[in-house]
């Protein structure tokens, strides 16, 4: 029962990423709200064809979910709000808790930053006590963030990146081989851009496999990568007076 509850919980966080609500999963399964509440509040009776159908709404392969599911049993998949502003408060520790989720080693950090050993080992230590990383002996490092690890929505981290990185990352004419920006716009359902945001995640997923690709390569031949890839429903604000 614990592993059906699971699955729900993981099912849960999915449809809020996507923006689907009870009642959006209450006409695909031809269902009362109230009745998909029940089903959502007893894991243990939502049966697999209505597993099914909520995943098909969603965009999302069963076996996906059940993968998902199993990642966040172990790990975790968001830090609360209290934790998020430690890192912000701190730029050393969000400067090594960036290091360390892109794949640093201990000693890769000491030889591109200009901090002390002793520091690097209290801000890993800090880490570890914010459940982010297992400490190993030797200074080695086991993530313990789940793939589907999410900063809080609107919390400390996006903040910060929305009032300090966003302008600079931007500061850029993208005309170069090894960058590239694309903006697209157009009419689209809610439910079509559900599906844009699975594929958005999945995306993702792809850039950190091919960072975990290349983990055998030395750091002369590893370059620091940025991607920022958003969606919302949105329109110019200079048309705003013609809408």
């Amino acid at each position: 029962m614990a592993e059906c509850d699971q699955v729900v919980q993981t099912l849960k966080k999915q449809l809020k990423v996507r923006g689907v609500n009870y009642q959006d999963v209450a006409s695909a399964l031809s269902l009362s709200e109230g009745s998909v509440k029940r089903l959502f509040a007893n894991g243990g009776s939502l049966s697999l064809d209505r597993l099914s159908a909520v995943c098909q709404l969603i965009d999302m392969e069963m076996g996906e979910l059940f993968k998902l599911s199993s990642d966040s049993s172990h790990q975790i998949t968001e830090l609360t709000w209290q934790q998020e502003e430690e890192l912000v408060a701190d730029k050393a520790l969000l400067l090594v808790a960036v290091c360390i989720t892109n794949g640093y080693r201990f000693d890769q950090i000491l030889e591109q930053y200009n901090l002390p050993e002793t520091v690097l080992i209290q801000k890993m230590a800090h880490l570890d006590r914010l459940n982010l990383i297992e400490l190993q002996p030797d200074n080695r490092v086991k993530l313990k963030i789940s793939p589907s690890f999410s900063w809080v929505a609107g919390g400390p981290i996006q903040q910060f990146f929305q009032q300090q990185v966003i302008s600079a990352f931007f500061q850029s004419r993208f005309a170069g081989e090894e960058e590239k920006l694309v903006m697209s716009t157009g009419l689209m359902s809610l439910s079509t851009n559900y599906k844009f945001q699975q594929r958005i995640q999945r995306l993702v997923s792809e850039f950190y496999d091919s960072c975990n690709q290349d983990t055998d390569l030395t750091m002369q031949e590893r370059h620091g990568t940025s991607m920022v890839v958003a969606m919302r429903r949105w329109t110019f604000p200079l048309f705003e007076e013609y809408e």
